[in-house]
């Protein structure tokens, strides 16, 4: 699996954590090892540049996917993994600080982070949390992806429990 990460917001994360969980998240979901992912980790206020132009909403956010070629995971187990470019995610480490200190758990910003790219996957792979039962999904999956690479990895205590988003 490609995946590159280009940290232009200043602040120190893990980002061996980061690659980690979005190669597991990306292998649990079966996704072809030859496709490619990058993760840009941004500022503030780059953060809300793109979500005023993207979203049109005003103040950062704490991340964005921009899929590319809409790799969808495969329905059957014998199905093919599909192959391709999955396109960006953008972190905002600031946002993710205030909100892993927010969070009911009180988890680090790099846990926020390690959430936030599991939920980045998922937007790229189709899913979406608009909806009660879009939601009920994506945030199920979310939390099996987490827990089963916090105990893959031998972390330990409770796993990062998300934001209201």
């Amino acid at each position: 699996m490609a995946i590159d990460v280009n940290n232009e917001s200043g602040t120190d994360i893990d980002e061996r954590a980061i690659l980690d969980v979005a190669r597991y998240a990306l292998a649990r979901m079966r996704i072809h090892p030859l496709s490619e992912l990058s993760l840009i980790v941004v500022d503030a206020d780059a953060m809300e540049q793109l979500h005023i132009q993207w979203m049109d909403l005003p103040g950062p956010t704490d991340v964005m996917s921009f899929p590319m070629d809409e790799l969808r995971p495969p329905v059957k187990d014998d199905d093919e993994p599909p192959q391709g470019l999955l396109g960006d995610i953008v972190l905002c480490p600031d946002v993710a600080k205030k909100q892993g200190e927010e969070a009911p758990t009180g988890h680090s910003m790099d846990e926020e982070l390690q959430l936030l790219t599991v939920h980045g996957v998922l937007h790229l792979l189709g899913y979406d949390h608009e909806e009660p039962d879009e939601r009920a999904e994506m945030f199920g999956l979310q939390a099996a992806i987490i827990d089963g690479w916090r105990a893959e990895y031998g972390l330990t205590g409770p796993s990062p429990a998300p934001t209201t988003r």
